[in-house]
């Protein structure tokens, strides 16, 4: 995604970019949407920022009050228009703290709603998405493009009103004290616009490309920090601290090539506005000098006027943070618009046990990354409730693809999936998957306590059925050897363990889950000898009376299914029982249990 919307200016025509800005525009206001439960607050806030501003505004006129009265030419005394004055700055003090209370409330909230749908959709997204994206791009969507948002939210909204505000009412202000005076400074206004159309463009892109290349970076560490095993295995500490370093400096490159035209275009436009202010106290000058308009008049328009040259000069930059915002808000709506295959926010479906019969009849499939590269050419087989079967066979050859399917990550390319003779694609996904538990070679468990990843397979089971399905994985023993026993912590990805600990506590979450189907991916393959004993005597526990699925390399843990599939190419090259494959001459099967007869020799 990061290099698709970082080439997307490149390739897009005149045309596509005036479109895109204008869909752009109105992605970043439908972010706004998570404003909404708190527009109550929101709307205080705004009340506050008018407040504030209308005090902010009233200085002026009170600098020009307190000039008439030192000249004399005032009803009101020195120490009243002073005391009246500091009235104003208390009440502007307070109310700018509730302007910043409110605001704050409303942008912390709403940005918490964002960050929580953000990642309620990535999880709820199907497995094709996950293998277009990678981690470290989709963490950095959720934490730097909506801090993005989130400074918008605080700061800019508020700010590009208080320059507008500022700029109407000091406008209409100084046209009232000298129209003469108001026309003479709004003729550099034009320069000013047509400067900020030109160097928004380039600001906008650059900026855009700034996020991509921060999240690219974020990749790095992601990656890095998943595997850093191997990275201390190969001593490859430097080669890494290089590449992030080489990461960050393209993005301090492309943030300070979009800061110079930033600066470039801010000093313009104060040397362009405080040029034209001090022509306006030439011109104003020129008019007391020949008694058209008083001193007092003079002083007050020259305060509105830096007042109106200030917000001019900020919109620059708040100009820039919403082009930045806009990006932002592209990105972050790319994964909210993309369709979930669970929704998480309905109630879970009444769990709907099934008996377990599974069934592939022709089925045909080729991965959606690679679809001119057929995976599965017509793949039939029937696995009968309660039953036992193997998948065997090379490396490529579909085995685990068979499973994927099985479990609907992808959509078959043809033929049909049937569970208990109902078509796989009739299931609620989340009705499917409880019927199905997965032991896989690697397991993966998170980083809390052994507790709560046994529970994982039953969220809210008690501790005693968590003992339970501990001490028929064979894990119990281990587990009370531990100071902390359950409330043992793991490590990230469970790296306190061992893989045949880690393995048995992966048997004990799906002995919990209780499954009608059970996938067993090469569960033993990485053991050594003790730990497949015991692995192999809770995966004999597990599979009683379960419709049973075995990937298997290591052919001496499959001696005993009731039926065996070999594949080659994506199609079941022979099928049957251990000793009825073993027994064929010249067979697939035969020549692999020789190969591995062979080498234990």
């Amino acid at each position: 995604m990061a290099k698709r919307a970082g080439n997307f200016g490149e390739e897009a025509s005149e045309e596509d970019k005036k479109k895109f800005s204008r869909d752009g525009l109105k992605k970043a206001i439908s972010i706004f949407r998570f404003v909404k439960p708190y527009r109550v607050q929101y709307i205080i806030g705004f009340v506050f920022l008018i407040l504030s501003t209308g005090t902010t505004m009233s200085f002026g006129l009170l600098i020009g009050q307190i000039t008439s009265v030192i000249q004399g030419k005032s009803a009101y005394t020195l120490n009243q228009v002073t005391l009246f004055f500091v009235g104003v700055l208390i009440a502007q003090a307070l109310f700018s703290f509730f302007r910043i209370y409110f605001f704050s409330q409303v942008s912390e909230r709403a940005m918490a709603d964002v960050r929580r749908a953000a990642y309620s959709k990535i999880i709820t997204l199907p497995i094709p998405f996950f293998e277009q994206r990678r981690v470290g791009e989709l963490t950095s969507r959720i934490s730097a493009d909506i801090s993005q948002l989130q400074d918008v939210l605080t700061l800019t909204v508020a700010e590009l009103f208080r320059q507008v505000g500022t700029l109407t009412i000091g406008t209409a202000i100084i046209f009232y004290v000298s129209w003469k005076l108001t026309l003479f400074m709004l003729a550099t206004f034009p320069v000013i616009i047509v400067a900020a159309m030109f160097f928004g463009r380039f600001i906008r892109k650059l900026s855009k490309k700034a996020q991509d290349l921060l999240a690219q970076a974020n990749i790095i560490v992601e990656e890095t920090l998943q595997s850093v095993n191997v990275v201390k295995a190969f001593t490859n500490e430097k080669l890494e601290i290089n590449r992030y370093g080489n990461a960050l400096q393209l993005v301090v490159n492309t943030a300070l090539h979009a800061a110079r035209f930033r600066g470039i275009f801010v000093s313009f436009v104060i040397f362009a506005l405080f040029g034209g202010i001090i022509g306006v106290v030439w011109y104003g000058g020129s008019l007391v000098i020949s008694n058209e308009m008083p001193f007092a008049d003079l002083l007050t328009f020259i305060v509105y006027t830096t007042f109106i040259g200030g917000s001019v000069a900020g919109m620059g930059d708040l100009y820039a943070q919403l082009q930045r915002t806009i990006g932002s808000s592209e990105r972050i709506l790319e994964i909210l618009e993309e369709p979930s295959e669970v929704n998480a926010e309905e109630e879970t479906p009444l769990f709907v046990p099934v008996h377990g019969r599974v069934q592939f009849n022709d089925v045909r499939f080729s991965y959606p990354s690679r679809p001119d590269v057929p995976v599965l050419k017509g793949i039939s087989l029937d696995v009968a409730a309660g039953r036992k079967i193997a998948l065997v066979g090379q490396s490529g050859a579909g085995k685990s693809t068979i499973v994927q399917l099985l479990m609907r990550y992808y959509p078959i390319g043809g033929g049909q999936i049937t569970v208990d003779d109902r078509d796989l694609s009739s299931f609620n996904v989340t009705e499917l998957r409880k019927n199905i538990a997965v032991v896989p070679q690697e397991v993966m468990l998170f980083g809390g306590t052994i507790l709560e990843n046994i529970q994982y397979g039953k969220p809210g089971a008690s501790e005693a059925e968590v003992r339970e399905a501990a001490r028929k994985a064979n894990a119990l023993q281990f587990i009370d050897s531990f100071p902390e026993g359950l409330q043992t912590v793991v490590g990230e990805r469970g790296v306190k363990l061992s893989g045949g600990q880690r393995q048995r506590i992966a048997i004990a979450r799906a002995i919990l889950k209780d499954p009608a189907i059970l996938i067993l991916d090469e569960a033993t393959s990485s053991l050594d000898a003790e730990s497949e004993r015991l692995v192999q005597e809770a995966l004999d526990v597990l599979m009683q009376n379960r419709t049973t699925i075995i990937i298997a390399h290591r052919l001496a843990t499959i001696r005993k299914v009731d039926m065996i599939y070999v594949m080659r190419e994506g199609q079941i090259a022979e099928s049957g029982t251990h000793d009825e494959l073993a027994t064929q001459e010249d067979g697939i099967y035969a020549n692999l249990v020789k190969l591995q007869f062979e080498t234990i020799e």
